[in-house]
């Protein structure tokens, strides 16, 4: 029976066009039946996608190969939403949280999955649904890392009021709010002032971004509870919401949204390490105090730990 990959790649990068090639060679050297996706995948507001899924047929493929950045792995992720087929990212971009192996490192994966010598972990995602004031349809979107709400045009504040379960928890005034899954606890959320949430830790998180507030800190609700976030009608300026720095839409004065733990994404593992060891690896964190490596250059060049000199 033929295994079948499907490729998702940044096209429009020379870098990527090579490892695509590569990655080509490589796959069907071993066995593979591999198919280009060159669509752009720009996803609407609330499509999910159902009929390109049908088309690609990813439902057939034992994987989709993603190289590029986490944003193209993102962006492959609208592909397999829905589905068990899990996305295995090879590194082309720089920090590469989500990608699972480095572009040097290709011939190996490729080895790896040959052999089928890899597992498969979850990640929860996170779906959101948009009221407008009109009180027409109900919007419905989906993340794997984040949603966003920012203010709109101008420098005003965006005024927000904040809900868990439909019960008011707080309103003030700043330049967003950023509702979360642990996976994309270590992107936006992670710039905004959130802690870093282990990936196996059900819960969805809350970041306001630069808040005029005495209560506006990151805060972690469970997987069953529903966070909402209002914009007052009193706002100066309207939101824009945004599912994965990739799906938007406009929620003027008014708006009600509500976001809640809800589905799955796939990735392939090959790697058996820790979160701990990616994390310290990804944001290269020193795991020795200045007193331990302490180094120093003398006059001539040379360098030497503390206790050598």
């Amino acid at each position: 029976m033929t295994r079948r990959v499907l490729i998702v790649t940044h096209g429009g990068r020379p870098a990527a066009v090579a490892a695509t090639t590569e990655a080509v060679r490589e796959l069907k050297a071993a066995g593979f039946d591999p198919a280009l996706h060159d669509d752009a995948l720009t996803e609407d507001f609330g499509d999910h996608m159902d009929v390109a899924r049908l088309r690609e047929g990813v439902t057939e493929s034992e994987l989709v190969m993603v190289l590029g950045g986490d944003g193209t792995i993102l962006r492959a992720a609208e592909l397999t939403r829905g589905t068990d087929v899990p996305l295995l990212g090879v590194n082309l971009g720089h920090v590469g949280f989500l990608a699972e192996s480095e572009r040097d490192d290709l011939h190996a994966a490729v080895e790896r999955l040959a052999a089928r010598d890899y597992t498969v972990e979850k990640r929860a995602c996170v779906e959101v649904d948009v009221h407008l004031p009109d009180g027409g349809e109900v919007l419905s979107g989906w993340a794997l890392n984040e949603v966003t709400i920012e203010k709109g045009l101008g420098g005003r504040m965006l005024e927000v009021g904040v809900s868990v379960d439909g019960r008011p928890l707080s309103s003030f005034g700043c330049d967003g709010v950023v509702m979360s899954t642990a996976t994309g606890s270590t992107a936006h959320a992670f710039s905004g002032g959130g802690p870093v949430i282990w990936p196996d830790v059900d819960a969805v998180l809350f970041v306001p971004l630069s808040a005029h507030a005495l209560f506006a800190r990151p805060l972690v609700v469970g997987p069953r509870n529903e966070i909402g976030v209002r914009v007052l009608p009193a706002s100066a300026v309207p939101g824009v919401l945004t599912c994965d720095g990739r799906r938007r839409i406009d929620v003027p004065q008014g708006s009600n949204v509500l976001v809640r733990r809800a589905g799955e994404i796939r990735l392939a593992r090959l790697s058996q390490a820790p979160f701990t060891d990616r994390l310290v690896s990804k944001f290269d964190l020193p795991v020795a105090g200045w007193r331990e490596r302490a180094v120093r250059s003398d006059p001539s060049g040379q360098t030497f730990e503390r206790g050598e000199e």
